[in-house]
Parts: structure tokens; C-alpha cells; sequence
């Protein structure tokens, strides 16, 4: 199954390494679960609070053509509802 990466980080106390644990947490994730990893998307220091950032609007567009099948982040890497 194909599946597409989703990271971010809201404030300036966190850092870009929080965006590349999180990608870490989630490809070994979709590893055990037997997923190929197509597509990494990231916003780096923006809220969460709105849909109107540039990665997760790039993740939905790309969703919205098939190219993956699920769409995994957060700190655990499980799929995103």
C-alpha cells in the first residue's frame, strides 16, 4: 500500500528536528505495517489550527489523485482521519 507522511511543528519552541523525528516515527511505522513510503509533506512553525498551510494542502491535493492510499503523521505515525 502507498502511503504519504505528514509532519509539522506549531511554535518557535520546537525545532525542524522535531519535523524529521516524526517523519523517523513514521516510516518505521509504515515499515511494520508493509507500506511504501511515496510522498513526505511538512509545515514547519504554523498552526495546526488551519487547513491553509502549504504542505497538508499539497498532501490533500495529491490525495485527492490517488497517488497514495493513506495518510500517516503525528507522533505515533498512525493514518490520519
Amino acid at each position: 500500500m502507498k502511503v504519504a507522511l505528514y509532519a509539522r511543528y506549531s511554535s518557535d519552541n520546537q525545532r525542524d528536528a522535531s519535523i524529521a523525528d516524526q517523519f523517523r516515527v513514521c516510516r518505521d511505522y509504515a515499515e511494520k505495517q508493509g507500506w511504501r513510503v511515496v510522498e513526505e509533506y511538512s509545515d514547519h512553525a504554523i498552526s495546526g489550527a488551519s487547513l491553509l498551510r502549504a504542505g497538508v494542502q499539497a498532501l490533500i491535493s495529491d490525495a485527492l489523485r490517488g497517488r497514495f492510499q493513506v495518510a500517516a503523521g503525528g507522533g505515533d505515525g498512525s493514518p490520519l482521519a
